[in-house]
């Protein structure tokens, strides 16, 4: 059998958004299934994907019950340890955490999804506006040790985006590493990379590629209804079976949360002046290669850890 260099936890990440010490508690079982992801990638979208395929297309899965985000910090780790512990399906669990924060089991499966930082920065521009207060209120509470206190976006979207690209992921957390680190491990049996691009252009053909990599034999004649289930049209018609909390957490509800999942919608907003300096920061931080395939998806490059020269 061959031998793997397997990623090995390196760093702790305790922030107002996560707790990777959580990690260092859980207990794996043999068929988990991982979903990570930098913030609005399409995590909620492969859950929903990964619940259709483990539940043979059933309706209205309770994909925010079954698959908790495990390292947010907000969330009582009891609770979230004890339900996952009660269930007897399949597990699958959501994460947001950078591969080198991450305990990384070779017994699981984990699947990482990447997607155009400038569609991460708009989709997370209408997440942060729809919060309601109790929910900022509540991500606000600790010491500042856990970073700066979320606010309402101020300014425009343009703002919001220039402030992310200059400030390394401000108001989330760094950007590239996070492409970096997951992808750096693509060759790995147990793990499948995935691009947004791809899920919008393929799914049919993306969500056969993610049960192959399970395991998970679909039968034909439910096909169709795991498909139609995977669609934005159903899941905003189900959002309260998807949300997060049930969208309890957003002004408009759980139909706010599951919003457009639209790509290059910052294409009439910023200028060309904006677009080129975020791809030459791509090119610089990722290699040319990768910085293509994140932007459009396609065949992921082979690059190791893709090492850039950052002079």
């Amino acid at each position: 059998m061959k031998a793997f260099a397997w990623p090995v936890k390196s760093r702790e990440l305790v922030t107002r958004y996560f707790d990777s010490t959580r990690w260092n508690e859980f207990s794996f079982r043999d068929d988990d299934v991982v979903i990570a992801t930098y913030a609005k990638s399409g995590t909620t979208w492969t859950q929903q994907i990964v619940g259709q395929l483990i539940f043979d297309g059933a309706p209205q899965v309770e994909v925010n019950k079954l698959s908790p985000w495990l390292d947010m910090q907000v969330l009582d780790k009891q609770a979230v340890f004890a339900g996952l512990e009660a269930q007897r399906n399949r597990r699958f669990i959501k994460t947001h955490l950078p591969i080198d924060a991450l305990v990384y089991s070779p017994r699981v499966k984990y699947i990482f999804v990447a997607r155009d930082g400038r569609d991460v920065v708009w989709s997370f521009y209408d997440h942060n506006a729809s919060m309601t207060e109790e929910s900022l209120a509540k991500f606000n509470e600790g010491p500042d040790t856990l970073g700066p206190r979320m606010t309402y976006p101020r300014g425009s979207r343009r703002d919001y985006f220039l402030d992310w690209l200059e400030c390394e992921g401000y108001p989330l957390w760094p950007f590239w590493s996070h492409i970096r680190g997951w992808c750096g491990f693509a060759h790995l049996p147990n793990l499948l990379v995935l691009n947004y691009a791809d899920l919008k252009a393929a799914l049919p053909a993306q969500i056969r590629r993610i049960a192959d990599f399970l395991g998970i034999a679909i039968e034909d004649e439910r096909f169709p209804t795991i498909l139609e289930h995977c669609s934005f049209d159903y899941m905003k018609a189900n959002a309260g079976c998807v949300a997060p909390r049930g969208g309890s957490n957003f002004k408009g509800g759980a139909k706010t949360f599951i919003n457009q999942g639209v790509i290059g919608r910052w294409r009439d907003c910023l200028t060309p002046a904006d677009i080129a300096r975020y791809e030459v920061e791509a090119c610089r931080q990722l290699g040319a290669p990768l910085a293509t395939w994140l932007a459009g998806g396609g065949s992921l490059p082979h690059g190791g850890a893709y090492p850039v020269d950052h002079g």
